[in-house]
């Protein structure tokens, strides 16, 4: 979670509401400076209630305030003496108010160009951008209003950085790529390598160009040493509010559909293709070339190998067991063509026999 304890920014709770909604029980004058969890709250904090299994705990919070459903404001307010808002989302409304924290203490980078940065003279730089030290951008790359490049980044030829993007330390931004607005990209990401393509020919490999771009949305989060090649001939596309965790690999000429997100270790070969509002657990794996529509959440650990064309969650992994015991089911299931046999054998034994009477 988010911690936010170390802000001593002072908020109003009549503030807060007025900026986020939620219907305030409670004195609107009460200030608080931080977002803490519910078991570690004081008298200056702020928490709240998302998981109705720990409405005791909330009930007994040294919180000034809590942030709590309509559902479990009922058994909390009977004893918690302390203001609430309440709100049909507490964990959105949490993520909006430990944002707004955070942007009251954070320290604006300031716009410039470090003098240790090489930037082409045929590239754009927008006045109120800032390009930190030993940053690479070549010629034809544009940064736009207010975009963050930290330190040690390279940023392509013809590459396009939209307003509001922030770049940490160590992003590589291969040429021609794009990434719209409000983008969130963490250090060794690599964006726009070579896709992994080639031809067999007498049995020796023959690379294929790799001449698409990656086309990036507006407010899409990439985490760090995640990996998204370049298509081979069209583009690979991530749309807009795609978040992607840590250690993530996109193949060529994906296409990702708008605010999916997968957690960390996911693999996605080229050439598939995914809806929007989709869930990928960790270390969940997609072939190639398989399409998946929109609103289709698959469990951590699962190899996706067919295409999915109905929504719905889906979860194709065998369940751990001790060894012995996973030996005996492999056993199994490698015979189970075989048993397949005989039961069918048996069955049409008995209707012979049946039929015989």
């Amino acid at each position: 979670m988010t911690d936010t304890r170390h802000t001593n920014i002072g908020i109003r709770l009549g503030d807060l509401v007025e900026r986020f909604g939620g219907q305030l029980v409670g004195d609107p004058g009460i200030t608080v400076s931080a977002i803490a969890p519910l078991d570690s709250a004081g008298p200056e904090h702020i928490s709240f209630l998302s998981n109705s299994k720990l409405r005791a705990l909330a009930a007994q919070s040294g919180a000034a305030s809590l942030i709590l459903s309509p559902l479990d404001d009922p058994s909390v307010a009977a004893t918690y003496e302390g203001a609430r808002i309440v709100t049909t989302n507490p964990y959105a409304y949490f993520a909006r108010a430990a944002q707004y924290f955070v942007s009251l203490s954070e320290t604006p980078k300031a716009p410039g160009i470090d003098p240790s940065a090489v930037v082409s003279p045929q590239a754009t730089v927008d006045p109120t951008a800032h390009v930190g030290p030993h940053v690479t951008v070549e010629s034809g790359a544009v940064i736009g209003a207010h975009a963050v490049i930290d330190a040690g980044c390279f940023v392509g030829r013809d590459a396009r950085i939209g307003a509001d993007t922030h770049f940490f330390a160590n992003v590589t931004f291969h040429a021609g790529c794009s990434i719209g607005a409000r983008g969130i990209v963490h250090s060794g990401a690599v964006i726009g390598t070579d896709g992994f393509g080639f031809a067999v020919e007498a049995g020796v490999y023959i690379k294929i160009p790799q001449t698409g771009r990656v086309v990036i949305g507006d407010d899409v989060d990439i985490g760090a040493n995640t990996c998204i090649d370049r298509g081979a001939l069209a583009d690979t596309v991530i749309e807009d509010g795609v978040k992607l965790d840590n250690q993530i690999q996109i193949g060529h000429n994906c296409h990702i559909g708008a605010h999916t997100a997968m957690a960390g270790c996911v693999g996605v070969a080229g050439s598939a293709k995914i809806g929007k509002h989709c869930t990928f657990g960790g270390a969940a794996m997609v072939l190639g070339h398989l399409e998946i529509a929109d609103n289709v959440h698959i469990s951590s650990g699962s190899m996706v190998s067919r295409s999915v064309l109905e929504p719905g969650q889906y979860t194709g992994f065998y369940p751990l067991a001790k060894n012995a015991e996973w030996e005996r089911s492999a056993a199994i299931v490698r015979n189970l063509a075989s048993m397949r046999e005989k039961i069918r054998t048996l069955e049409k034994t008995i209707k012979t026999l049946s039929e015989q009477q």
